[in-house]
């Protein structure tokens, strides 16, 4: 999240509240600057930090989504020397879901394919 310089003050203020929310607001607005390391080994050492804050956070559902984190954390820091997601694949997959339910059955697999082809952007209509 980028703030502005108010922003960024109102947050600061909020974090230490004491309220929960703010809390639970000031690891995640935290975690999310794991994704700017370049090395693992910063990025390990950042994480064990924001893990240990996060663990004595007494807020269930954020111990909760630490603990996740940690058991998958060779594949987050994996994302850092391999910086590849499936997100065009699950666009292109909702778009079909979209043409499919807009359509409310097909009377052939052709036409339904012709369909995805078409608003998918692989169907030529020039002339052969």
């Amino acid at each position: 999240m980028h703030f502005s310089e108010e922003q960024a003050a109102d947050f600061e203020r909020l974090k230490f509240s004491g309220l929960k929310v703010a809390r639970a607001g000031a690891i995640k607005e935290l975690f999310s600057k794991l994704w700017n390391y370049g090395y693992e080994g910063s990025a390990r050492k950042f994480f064990k930090n924001w893990f240990g804050w996060a663990a004595r956070s007494r807020l269930n559902p954020v111990i909760k989504v630490a603990k996740m984190s940690k058991r998958h954390l060779e594949n987050i820091l994996t994302y850092l020397r391999h910086p590849i997601t499936n997100a065009v694949t699950e666009g292109l997959h909702s778009k079909i879901q979209a043409i499919k339910s807009n359509a409310r059955g097909f009377r052939s697999f052709q036409n339904y394919r012709t369909r995805i082809l078409f608003f998918c952007g692989k169907l030529s209509l020039q002339p052969s």
